[in-house]
């Protein structure tokens, strides 16, 4: 594995531009922000002056939408990391808690479907393993846009639910658990080499509802990359061809993520966490029941309404969660 060095000047120029349009395209958005806070700074001073109510609550109209765009620019002002403005590669996996926690996980995949639909970021699936009653066991899904990588990697991590059981006959209380992993999607300019006799690659037949959407040729591929034992899976595509280049892309992300993680020890994703998906070794706690309650164990914060965020609207967890990492306190 190795990164192109400074001598190759075509790449280097490249990389220059990628991070001058970043600056350039955050100092607009700046500039853009201070002229219509100028604006609505002098328009509020007339209806004060005229007591026009209704232009006073135009007025407060647009100061929610200025206060939302400003915390959307002080999130991404955080956001400085070489890899921050990366798409994004997010796996979630079942842990204690049998169907319950399956189900936990497909509830955790529709909340960052969700969030990423909030931010107008594209999703595709991966790979995903059915659970044996409900839910799922595990999913991988890439999601693209500006800073995705960024803002999700403050999600990895476990997440606990705790809930009247829908699959309890007796309606008792159940606590499940799901871990986030979140890997940042890799730049034409970084180079990783795989030797094949590192590489187990396996085709099976994908899975699916039944019927005729049963795949009935191998065209799911999943690959074991020896050395480190880290196994990635793909069956998203019919081809064969294209899942194993879709299965290449995230095991390269994942073995540079692995290779960062020895080198500056700052990133914490599944490697580095190798804890039993339970408990004390929560990021994140989901209380439905005796009470309602989102609460991050990092940051403290926490939010009463539940259903918003499940929902996707986790954008002030996230914020959190980035201003707690940028104060000097590691994952």
């Amino acid at each position: 594995m190795g990164e192109k060095g400074f001598w190759d000047e075509p790449q280097q120029a490249q990389k220059v531009g990628q991070e001058r349009t970043r600056i350039e395209e955050k100092l607009r958005t700046l500039s853009a922000l201070e002229d219509q806070a100028e604006e609505l700074t002098l328009l509020l001073d007339m209806a004060l002056a005229e007591s026009d109510e209704g232009q006073l609550k135009d007025i407060e109209a647009r100061l929610q939408t200025l206060g939302a765009d400003l915390d959307s620019y002080e999130i991404r002002r955080t956001l400085a990391g070489p890899m921050d403005f990366n798409d994004a590669i997010m796996d979630i996996h079942a842990g204690a808690g049998g169907t319950e926690a399956q189900d936990w996980t497909q509830m955790l995949l529709r909340m960052y479907l969700r969030y990423a639909e909030r931010n107008n970021f594209k999703t595709r699936l991966v790979d995903r393993q059915e659970g044996e009653e409900a839910g799922l066991k595990s999913v991988t899904l890439t999601i693209a846009g500006p800073y995705a990588y960024g803002l999700l990697r403050t999600e990895a991590g476990i997440h606990r639910l705790v809930r009247i059981s829908p699959f309890d006959s007796n309606s008792r209380r159940h606590t499940s658990f799901a871990s986030v992993f979140v890997t940042p999607e890799l730049n034409e300019d970084i180079v990783i080499e795989i030797n094949d006799k590192d590489l187990r690659v396996d085709t099976y037949r994908a899975s699916g509802s039944g019927g005729q959407h049963v795949n009935k040729t191998s065209s799911a591929v999943r690959l074991t990359h020896l050395p480190t034992g880290i196994v990635v899976q793909c069956q998203d595509e019919k081809s064969q061809h294209r899942n194993k280049d879709t299965a290449m892309k995230v095991l390269k992300a994942r073995l540079y993520q692995l290779e960062e993680e020895k080198k500056a020890k700052e990133i914490k994703i599944a490697h580095d966490n190798k804890k039993d998906i339970a408990w004390g070794s929560q990021i994140r706690s989901y209380v439905l029941q005796p009470y309602r309650m989102v609460k991050d164990h990092r940051t403290s914060f926490a939010s009463g309404n539940v259903d918003a965020v499940l929902d996707g609207d986790i954008g002030v967890f996230i914020k959190e969660s980035l201003h707690w990492r940028t104060d000097g306190v590691t994952a």
